[in-house]
Order: C-alpha cells, then sequence, then structure tokens
C-alpha cells in the first residue's frame, strides 16, 4: 500500500491586509518542507498529520508526503502560491497511490477561489475518482460541498482552543482504514444555517459549543462514525462563510442527515448565544487597574494573528503604557523594521522609536498608527521554538528574528513573523516567565486559554484595533449569503 499524506493548512480573514505568498507557509524552513523534511516535521507530533503518519506507519504503508504548508491567517492565498503546493499534491497522487490522507483547514481562500480546499480534492479526484481520501479539518472550516463530495471520511476539531489535532486525524484515518479494509461504509451527510457566529464565542468552555461539541462527541460512541460541528469562520467574505456540520455513519444516510440536522437544529436555537458583547476599551483599562492577584490576561483581541491580524496595532498596548500598568509582559507587536533597528543597537541600549502601527487596514477605513516607545533592548533571539502543549504539541513555531524590549513597566515582545499565543513556550524562551508576571497583553481570542488559561487569575478582553474586530458593523460584507445571522436577525428580527 503506497498512501500521500500531505498538509495544506490556512485559515484566511478576507479583510486582512497581511499579504500571503509561499513563504508565509514554511516555519523555520524558506520554504514549504518537502518530502523527508515534511514527515520529519510532523513526524511525531500533536497535529493531524502525525496520526495520519502514525495510522500508515502501523498498517506497514509506504509513505509519500510530498509537502506540508502550514501558514498562519491572513489574506487571500497567492494563486502562485496555491497552484506550488496543491501541484506537489497532486503529482504525488498522479504517481500513484492506494490512499490519501490530508491535513488541512477548510477556509483556506484564493486570489481565485473561494473553496481552496475543495478546488483541491475535486482535482485530486480527477486524477484518482477510486482513491480513498481521509481529510482533517479545523473547526472554523467553511464548508463548500466539493469538500464533501470528494472525500471518503473527514473529521474537524471538537475543541477551541484546539488541543485535538492529533485525535481528530486519528478520527478521519481510523475510518478510512475500516472503509479499505470492509469493515465499514462511509456515508456522509452535512448541512449548513445561516449564522455566522462571533469567533469569541466559540470557545468550547462556553455556552452553546461546549455543549454541541459534546453531543458531537457522545453520538460518536455509537450512533455515527464520525460527528462534527464546524462553528465557521466570519471574518471571510465568501458565500459560504459560517456554521454547518459533518455526521458520518457506517452505511445508514437517514441516520447520518437526522444527527446532523439535531446538531444544526441545536446550534441554530441558540443562535442569541453566539453574539459577542463587547466592553468599551476604558472600561476594561479600569477594570485591569483594580486587580490585585495575577496573571490578569490582558487580551487584545481585535488584533490576532491566529485570525489574520496584522499584529501590529497599538490602542491596547498603548492604552496599557498609559493607564502605567507596572510588571506587564506582552506578546507581541510585529514589527520587522524595529526589530532590526533593535538589533542593530544591541543588548542594554536605551531606544527610543516608533513602533507597530506600520500596516494599514483599508477594509477598516484605518490607517495603521505607530507609538513613539522608550525602552531597553533585554534579548534578542532567533524566534524559534516548540510549543510544550496542549496546543500542537511538539511543533516549531517561528517568530522570526525577535527582541524583548523593556520600558521598565512593560516587556514588549517584538517579532518579525506573526504568532498566535497559544503556548507558554512563546514567552518561556526569551526569558520570561508567564506565571510571575501580574499581566499579559496577549494579541489572541480563544488559543490562549491552552496555554494560559491554568495561570489567568482574570481575563480582560479588550476591544482595540485591528481586522479581527468583533464588530460585524466595521467590516463591509459584500459576498456572504444573505440574509445570515446576525447581520440580518433572521427570522428574529427583535434579536440584537
Amino acid at each position: 500500500m503506497r498512501v500521500v499524506i500531505a498538509m495544506m493548512k490556512h485559515e484566511t480573514n478576507t479583510f486582512s491586509p497581511v499579504p500571503t505568498p509561499i513563504e508565509r507557509f514554511a516555519r523555520g524552513f524558506p520554504m514549504p518542507p518537502r518530502g523527508k523534511d515534511a514527515y520529519n516535521a510532523f513526524k511525531g507530533t500533536g497535529s493531524a498529520m502525525g496520526a495520519f503518519i502514525d495510522i500508515a506507519e502501523r498498517e506497514g504503508w509506504d509513505i509519500v508526503t510530498p509537502i506540508a504548508a502550514q501558514a498562519s491567517p491572513s489574506a487571500p492565498v497567492q494563486d502562485a502560491a496555491y497552484k506550488e503546493i496543491t501541484d506537489a499534491i497532486c503529482d504525488a497522487v498522479a504517481e500513484g497511490c492506494d490512499a490519501i490522507m490530508l491535513d488541512l483547514h477548510g477556509a483556506m481562500v484564493t486570489e481565485t477561489h473561494e473553496d481552496g480546499e475543495g478546488t483541491l480534492l475535486a482535482r485530486i479526484r480527477e486524477i484518482a475518482p477510486d482513491t480513498p481520501v481521509a481529510v482533517g479539518l479545523d473547526m472554523h472550516t467553511n464548508l463548500y460541498p466539493a469538500i464533501v463530495e470528494n472525500v471518503t471520511t473527514l473529521a474537524g476539531f471538537q475543541t477551541y482552543p484546539h488541543i485535538d489535532n492529533y485525535e481528530t486525524g486519528m478520527r478521519a484515518g481510523e475510518a478510512l482504514i475500516k472503509a479499505i479494509n470492509g469493515d465499514a461504509k462511509p456515508t456522509i451527510a452535512w448541512g449548513t444555517r445561516p449564522m455566522l457566529p462571533h469567533v469569541m464565542r466559540q470557545g468550547t468552555g462556553d455556552f452553546p459549543n461546549a455543549e454541541l461539541q459534546a453531543r458531537a462527541k457522545e453520538m460518536e460512541q455509537g450512533e455515527a462514525m464520525i460527528a462534527t460541528m464546524f462553528t465557521g469562520f466570519p471574518h471571510a467574505d465568501i458565500h459560504d462563510a459560517g456554521l454547518s456540520a459533518v455526521v458520518v455513519t457506517d452505511n445508514d444516510p437517514v441516520k447520518a442527515q437526522k444527527l446532523c440536522d439535531e446538531l444544526l437544529d441545536s446550534a441554530w436555537d441558540d443562535r442569541a448565544a453566539w453574539v459577542y458583547q463587547i466592553e468599551p476599551l476604558e472600561e476594561s483599562m479600569a477594570r485591569a487597574k483594580k486587580t490585585t492577584d495575577g496573571p490578569v490576561v490582558l487580551l487584545d483581541h481585535y488584533d490576532n494573528s491566529a485570525s489574520g491580524g496584522t499584529m501590529d496595532t497599538m490602542t491596547v498596548l498603548g492604552s496599557i503604557l498609559d493607564a502605567g500598568l507596572e510588571d506587564v509582559a506582552a506578546f507581541a507587536i510585529c514589527d520587522p523594521d524595529a526589530v532590526q533597528q533593535l538589533i542593530k543597537a544591541g543588548i542594554g541600549a536605551e531606544v527610543t522609536l516608533p513602533l507597530g502601527g506600520k500596516t494599514d487596514m483599508p477594509s477598516i477605513d484605518t490607517k495603521g498608527i505607530p507609538r513613539i516607545v522608550t525602552g531597553t533592548v533585554k534579548l534578542i533571539s532567533d524566534g524559534l521554538y516548540r510549543n510544550h502543549g496542549p496546543a500542537s504539541t511538539g511543533l516549531l513555531m517561528d517568530m522570526g528574528a525577535t527582541v524583548v524590549f523593556d520600558t521598565g513597566k512593560v516587556e514588549i515582545v517584538v517579532v518579525s513573523r506573526q504568532q498566535e499565543p497559544n503556548d507558554k513556550n512563546c514567552l518561556l524562551s526569551l526569558g520570561i516567565d508567564p506565571s510571575r508576571k501580574k499581566y499579559l497583553m496577549l494579541k489572541s481570542r480563544i488559543h490562549y486559554r491552552a496555554g494560559y488559561g491554568d495561570i489567568a487569575t482574570e481575563v480582560i478582553e479588550c476591544a482595540g484595533t485591528g481586522v479581527c474586530t468583533s464588530d460585524y458593523d466595521q467590516l463591509e460584507f459584500k459576498n456572504v449569503r444573505r440574509p445570515i445571522y446576525p447581520l440580518d436577525l433572521v427570522n428574529d428580527p427583535d434579536a440584537g
């Protein structure tokens, strides 16, 4: 048996000004790893690709890993990058294989295609119409028909923050093994509801997603082979953005559809609970001043790199500096020019420079505004570290050249590449112990819970500036299907 195992992951924020060339799909490599490098990069990691490799090795299959491409969320993927990645996968399939296992995202938009994953899968089906295909997807999948119609089996994350990437690969992969061995006939039902749940209301520690994911897991204990509730990614202005579900049964389409509709109807019935209520930044800062015990997480959720943020807006950090908060670690400001200036100055040098605010955001009609900051260069790093877990355990992360810039009250991590702070090691690798800080400013939304939920004494959600805004009124939706909740308050004119 010969199996093709590959990765193509990108969550596209169509409002983001951050470009997505092929180089963005590499971490610790100049380009996305291929062949043995791809295998070595993800073997033994907490990823769906790592699970696929483990399954294939257990089965004694010959493994081909043509490419492993994973990029932090940003603007639509450049066509040249998409072609390079998909050509590598399709060329490997065209050489002949008995199975295909793909670690995808589900919310990739390219310069040409609204549905990057479905377009790839349809192309694979033209090359290998009868080859079994298993796919692992992110919870934030924006589900298109071409994804479901061109796979044998698929599974999506059931946790947010995403700490079940490996388990998701196992769920999809084990179902594929049953299909190949003739022990089951996977039958897929799927559907959607006209909803754009706010990302800040999608955490699986919160109602209603906690209950929905628990029910999906319960279905897998006997009623279904796989059950997935996709919350969708609302910052993709594409037709089919939003909430969906997929249920896979063993040759029982009626049951599959019934269970799928149950998940969808439950989500729709609680649609008002998916709407995020925004607290003004002034109130957030006032609450922060009154806290006594730390660490207190100050969440800069409008500028989250894991949702396509520039990671260089200074609104929240500026409010922290103006408030005079002390014993703060801020992760992070992405400003490659500032990093180089600080490196040139050297460790111990006092520097005054314009920090952040280098990127304009035309989709929300906002200009980047730098902040003049004075501080001392405390540490210089290459920005490489591995996640301790539970999120993406063992995966190599790449902040690019990185500096810790200390104002005396705030240790500001200044990076050259956007990086989600979902793991304590993003700070520990720089000599900062987050458990000993009074405040942690994190440019995150929900993923911070994986790394810092166990030490945070309080979380204050700070409405700053950025293309990850939770205020849908700041975003001009032109392409998403309409009517859709809560943009149009479908069948619920008095909600809001």
